[in-house]
């Protein structure tokens, strides 16, 4: 892993998005989802109801690793951190929602949502609410694709249609229309 951590504010909030790891530059920008992937999920979130600046205020951000992995082999991407990599940043995912007992998590591309659901391809899980024991408690899982402007999976069908289901899904859950009302 490369450079420093990077992690959303500190936010007590019932919904957590979590993606893969920062990209390269995020590092720079001191923030998770700050550049091309970002601009393209938060026109997502911003398309049901909640624009970026009020989403960074009311919900809070993780992801599976926290340093940036480097560049893939090819050059063309971020790197997929390794096992061991998850294995070591794995605690703190496992504290935040511990520590926050979610009612909702929005896992962001393959990775963070193999982390809660075993699933063989995105149109297995996307567009669906999935229901995740954790202890005693339940969450519900709204995964997404990753909004990668490399990714063409949620710019044609069936990604576009399940996408949409998915942001419809979130749209109408209780946490996400508590922040709306703010």
């Amino acid at each position: 892993m490369v450079g420093e951590p990077i992690v959303g504010y500190p936010i007590k909030s019932k919904i957590i998005l979590i993606g893969q790891a920062p990209g390269i530059k995020e590092g720079t920008l001191r923030k998770p989802f700050a550049w091309t992937a970002g601009k393209n999920m938060f026109k997502w979130f911003s398309s049901i109801g909640l624009e970026e600046e009020k989403f960074r205020k009311n919900i809070y951000m993780s992801a599976v690793c926290r340093c940036y992995p480097g560049k893939n082999t090819s050059g063309t991407g971020d790197r997929v951190p390794t096992e061991v990599e998850i294995k070591k940043c794995s605690k703190w995912l496992d504290y935040e929602i511990d520590t926050l007992k979610p009612k909702l998590i929005i896992p962001v591309g393959k990775l963070a949502i193999s982390q809660f659901i075993i699933f063989d391809k995105l149109n297995d899980v996307i567009g669906k609410k999935i229901i995740y024991k954790k202890d005693s408690y339940k969450i519900n899982i709204v995964a997404l694709p990753h909004p990668s402007g490399l990714s063409t999976w949620y710019k044609k069908e069936p990604g576009k249609s399940l996408l949409y289901q998915a942001l419809k899904i979130i749209k109408n859950e209780k946490e996400w229309k508590l922040i709306l009302e703010k």
